[in-house]
């Protein structure tokens, strides 16, 4: 895809236009060593990208609104310099000043000057932005070069009076997809939801689960995404119970189902999808039944995930389909209205229904505004992701033991209503028999 800095620079306009006034000091991730000279995968900061586009490390954002002088605002970067011999072991460089060309910016300068830059910069600014807490290090960093400022006082120069959490602004603009980044989401979505199908069609009892991910992980990297969005779930049997399970270790069984929770990364973005599905290709009844609240749990959340409702519309919607589900089967004891009271369903559904998406798997953005449930509006972007999950207890029929099912779509709020992003992936009891039968 064509790389075009207005979309980047247009967000850091924005962003100066919130801030109104001071100065803004954004770093991007740093590298995290594995084990000795070896690193992990390096992944930038999302909050950086969003606003540069700029995926090298040892980089920093500075956007500076204004000061009392009436100056224009700034956007600068400091990055690393042009080396032809780290170049050689380590890959290409942009530089500063080709990321200023390519990228956009003001200005351009090696991260080696940031100290330097930052204490003139910093000098009668009225405020600081910055992400206050993210990292220890920069925190004591930051407070180091305010108080270099500081010492210049009797030279007629003050330190900012007011830091400011930068991430209350940003989250909110991160929190409405544009049209740019639903794109992406799209793409992200389709790439998992073929990989999750490839699996279906390729699981089979006695394959073991890293198989099963080795299939989804082949996927993403034929169409282009190198990583998934977090570390793939692949559960047989009981292994489904265990929520945020990540061993993929085990050998599948003739008999049980298949948990998979996986999605792909694309340019920055997260797909996260889950579907179940029988490891023999055929539901049991037990299964099916369980399945099948499930399923009607989903489709009540998606038809209540449209803007104008709350955020927890979709949850309760789900909540009161699982609680009649289970009350039907004998799980939980009562009334509806009691169980949801009560809280019994919490046995078998102990997590919430939704969360946001978009360059974190889940996104930044607050879930309440003045202690109310906020409103859902056209940009925003979520999983619908329900499910039951039903460990050996004396008062559970020994038929629904050890069965764990979720399934997970990806949901954009439009104008209408809503786009499931991932609704290429079966869900349907035939759908999905057909596939994992083929």
């Amino acid at each position: 895809m064509t790389f075009d800095p207005n979309i980047y620079r247009q967000r850091r306009v924005r962003l100066l236009e919130k801030m109104q006034r001071g100065i803004a000091v954004i770093p991007t991730a740093e590298e995290v060593a594995r084990n000795g000279d070896t690193h992990y995968v390096y992944r930038h900061d999302s909050s950086f990208y969003y606003l540069t586009g700029f995926a090298e490390p040892e980089a920093v954002l500075v956007l500076v609104a204004g000061r009392s002088d009436d100056s224009p605002p700034q956007s600068l970067l400091f990055c690393r310099e042009k080396n032809p011999e780290r170049e050689i072991w380590d890959g290409y460089r942009t530089g500063p000043d080709a990321a200023r060309e390519q990228f956009g910016f003001d200005a351009a300068w090696p991260i080696a000057q940031l100290d330097e830059k930052l204490t003139e910069l910093l000098g009668n600014q009225p405020a600081l932005f910055y992400p206050i807490g993210g990292d220890a290090a920069w925190d004591q960093r930051i407070l180091k070069l305010r108080g270099a400022v500081q010492a210049k006082v009797r030279s007629g120069i003050r330190a900012p009076d007011e830091i400011r959490d930068v991430r209350a602004l940003l989250h909110e603009m991160r929190l409405i997809k544009d049209a740019h980044e639903l794109g992406i989401m799209r793409r992200a979505a389709a790439v998992s939801a073929q990989a999750h199908r490839r699996a279906m069609r390729f699981t089979r009892p006695g394959q073991f689960e890293y198989e099963v991910e080795a299939e989804l992980l082949h996927e993403f990297c034929r169409h282009g995404s190198r990583h998934p969005a977090y570390p793939s779930i692949v559960a047989g049997g009981a292994n489904a119970c265990v929520l945020h399970y990540v061993g993929n270790n085990a050998q599948l069984k003739e008999g049980d189902l298949l948990l998979i929770d996986a999605g792909c990364e694309v340019e920055g973005y997260a797909a996260d999808i889950t579907r179940t599905f029988p490891v023999n290709g055929k539901f049991s009844a037990a299964q099916k039944d369980l399945y099948e609240i499930v399923l009607a749990a989903q489709s009540a959340a998606i038809a209540a995930a449209s803007p104008g409702q709350t955020w927890d519309a979709p949850h309760n919607a789900a909540l009161r389909v699982l609680a009649q589900g289970f009350v039907d089967l004998k799980l939980c004891l009562g009334s509806v209205d009691g169980v949801l009271e009560n809280e019994s369903y919490k046995k078998y559904y102990m997590h919430r229904t939704s969360h946001w998406l978009g360059m974190d798997v889940h996104d930044v953005g607050d879930y309440k505004v003045d202690d109310n449930w906020r409103t859902l509006q056209p940009g925003m972007t979520l999983t619908v992701e329900p499910g039951c999950y039903i460990r050996p207890a004396d008062d559970v029929p020994q038929a629904f033991w050890n069965i764990g099912i979720r399934i997970e779509d990806d949901v954009a709020i439009t104008a209408q209503g809503n786009e499931v992003l991932s609704s290429a992936v079966p869900k349907k009891i035939g759908e999905i028999e057909e596939l994992a039968s083929a």
